[in-house]
């Protein structure tokens, strides 16, 4: 018997939006919250399961990243895409009370606050991606194109 799989806040923004994606659960390792063990888990290519990062800039205030799990994010790109001069990631405890979301169950799509969405370009390569659906051990897996319109993303070049 399987466990009941429970609606997250990006779950329901989608629902709203009638938007298609599927809710894909996996074990969750507390020591291990990296991209690649969530790849690994899910039996899926890396550079299709992608990370969200937060971060703030010197002018424009927070914004969000969503790049490939297997990619870093390159501050200058980032800065320069969002409209701001430097940029630096958030500290992983300002996390919760601005987004609603915790590492390793960060999700684009639901935070407490809009903030602008960027979505690294390779997006585009996938029929399909997967970003957290807002917990540790649950994924949404969507069309990349869903995605940009939900979280009203801009896509750009994000990484090094």
């Amino acid at each position: 018997m399987t466990a009941k799989i429970h609606k997250t806040n990006a779950a329901r923004l989608l629902d709203r939006a009638k938007i298609p994606y599927e809710l894909i659960p996996y074990e969750v390792d507390e020591n291990n919250l990296a991209a690649s063990h969530v790849a690994e888990r899910l039996g899926e290519n890396i550079a299709e399961v992608f990370k969200t990062l937060v971060l703030r800039g010197d002018r424009m205030g927070l914004f969000v990243c969503v790049i490939p799990g297997d990619r870093e994010i390159d501050l200058k790109r980032a800065a320069r895409v969002s409209g701001n001069k430097s940029a630096e990631m958030i500290h992983v405890r300002e996390l919760l009370p601005l987004t609603g979301y915790i590492r390793g169950g960060c999700s684009p799509l639901g935070m407490k606050k809009a903030y602008p969405v960027f979505i690294h370009e390779s997006c585009r390569n996938a029929e399909r991606i997967f970003i957290s659906a807002g917990m540790r051990g649950l994924q949404i897996r969507l069309r990349p194109d869903d995605l940009i319109r939900a979280a009203g993303a801009t896509v750009a070049p994000l990484t090094k």
